[in-house]
């Protein structure tokens, strides 16, 4: 049977020339972006009063030091790695039999065997499991930091450590805030890591939607995606967000084995925790073929186009969340139920701080705060009415710069789409 591209003539491409080079370290020094992460954990710390971090999120571990080592394993087993830090020491515990992942590293000071106090490692002897955790951790807290009651900040650790920390008389307080301040801003280096993600998920998108055709299932076309990430030396896919047809509207349906059909909307969000650690996240939908796409298909994606770029022009550095809120786009009432849930949102190694909400949800869920330059946000749109068939995803990726924005995310747009 003939394989017949359906797309030859959607798009041009021409801005898309430049992925095929390999994501590589060349131009980036690493160095430099490790001490300058390190250093913005360390300056937060001073400023929320915390003596010791104890993070055991792999992200935040990997943000603080740069290091890598199972990252999906050791978000549901902790404490099975974890990093102490204060303003002179860095202690990674390493997982059993990994201590030498981490040497050489100039943010790490030195290396442990990680004590994993979790139910699976421990059985019926968790409670004195924790004990011992929380007091050796207690005793070391209180000889870097030479404070006998030490504020730390812990994340992610089960209850029993908690309370065990608390127990051995440190000051138990939340390392988020902290973290997440510290994560916001960006260097021109680090920035250098974003973009290198960036294009290397642009390439992966692009042999993703060469690959569409009607009769394949969403998961057989989400692994074109994932295969090019790692095949990149990128990390993994955060979540499954690609669904066609029906299954467009509404959004956060998962893929599966569900058929593309011809004519198809196909969503997708990328949300790829990609080269160096760094993520990149923009959504793009896609029409199958064989045919043009329908007036209804190109309503929508006009709808979610305008809201992106809307909402992109506003942003500059300085603007308040609230104003944010108050001068985004207005989501005309037929697709107000089932928009997306945020506006905008930070993003680094993962989704981040801060989240800028719609202006009709900011009175509950929102807070306040300023766009600063180096941060990096997600310009989100989702636009399916409630009952409608289908559904159109667009996000864009930016930097908030001194005097405006810069366009992060390059991947075009769908001419057929919009035209």
């Amino acid at each position: 049977m003939a394989e017949l591209d359906w797309h030859a003539e959607r798009s041009d491409f021409h801005g898309l020339a430049h992925l095929d080079r390999s994501p590589s370290d060349d131009g980036i020094d690493q160095v430099a972006v490790r001490t300058y992460r390190q250093g913005r954990v360390r300056a937060q710390m001073l400023a929320y009063g915390v003596d010791a971090l104890i993070l055991s999120d792999p992200v935040n571990i990997r943000y603080a030091t740069g290091t890598r080592n199972m990252q999906v394993f050791s978000m549901r087993n902790t404490p099975s790695r974890y990093l102490l830090m204060t303003q002179d020491r860095s202690i990674l515990f390493e997982f059993t039999g990994c201590e030498h992942l981490a040497r050489g590293f100039e943010t790490v000071d030195e290396v442990r065997q990680a004590r994993t106090a979790s139910f699976v490692a421990a059985g019926p002897q968790i409670a004195e499991r924790e004990e011992e955790w929380g007091l050796e951790m207690a005793a070391l807290i209180r000889e870097l930091t030479g404070e006998r009651n030490a504020t730390v900040g812990v994340e992610r650790l089960n209850a029993g450590s908690k309370f065990a920390l608390h127990e051995a008389g440190l000051t138990v307080v939340d390392a988020q805030q902290p973290v997440e301040m510290a994560r916001a801003i960006k260097s021109p280096e680090e920035m250098k890591c974003v973009i290198a993600s960036l294009r290397a998920t642009e390439k992966g998108v692009a042999l993703l939607r060469e690959a569409i055709r009607p009769g394949l299932t969403e998961a057989e076309l989400w692994s074109v995606l994932h295969q090019s990430i790692i095949a990149q030396n990128g990390d993994y896919v955060e979540t499954r967000l690609l669904n066609a047809g029906a299954r467009t509207n509404p959004w956060f349906q998962e893929a599966s084995a569900s058929t593309i059909n011809a004519n198809d909307l196909i969503a997708l969000d990328t949300d790829v925790v990609g080269c160096h650690g760094y993520y990149a996240d923009f959504s793009r939908t896609f029409h199958a073929g064989p045919d043009k796409p329908s007036a209804a298909q190109k309503e929508l994606y006009r709808v979610a186009f305008e809201q992106v770029h809307h909402n992109m022009d506003i942003l500059h550095p300085g603007m308040t969340f609230r104003d944010y809120a108050d001068r985004a786009w207005n989501i005309p009432e037929k697709f107000y139920k089932n928009r997306y849930y945020l506006s905008a949102h930070g993003v680094g190694m993962t989704g981040e701080y801060p989240y800028l909400y719609h202006r009709r949800d900011f009175p509950d869920a929102g807070y306040d705060g300023v766009l600063e330059p180096g941060m990096t946000l997600c310009v989100e749109s989702f636009i399916g009415a409630d009952g409608g068939r289908e559904g159109v995803k667009l996000e864009q990726q930016v930097l908030v710069t001194e005097t405006g924005i810069e366009l992060l995310s390059l991947f075009p747009f769908e001419d057929n789409l919009l035209n």
